[in-house]
């Protein structure tokens, strides 16, 4: 899986720097870390915010990758 979907943040802990993403075609919650995160700096996303990104199949499930904020 590598097209790129779009999605809404669930939520992000800033401290732990990871969170989950609501895809728009309502499959299961999708895990994010802040190094999936392209921008400058400090890497966040908001809570509501929407995003864009590509997936990956990992052992424990599948992980956000490229994420780019659309909002």
């Amino acid at each position: 899986m590598s097209d790129r979907q779009t999605g809404t943040v669930k939520w992000f802990n800033v401290e732990k720097g990871f969170g989950f993403i609501i895809p728009d075609d309502a499959r299961d919650d999708i895990f994010v870390h802040h190094t999936g995160i392209e921008q400058e700096g400090f890497r966040r996303l908001d809570e509501g915010q929407l995003v864009e990104f590509s997936v990956t199949n990992s052992e424990r499930g599948l992980i956000a990758q490229k994420v780019t904020t659309l909002s």
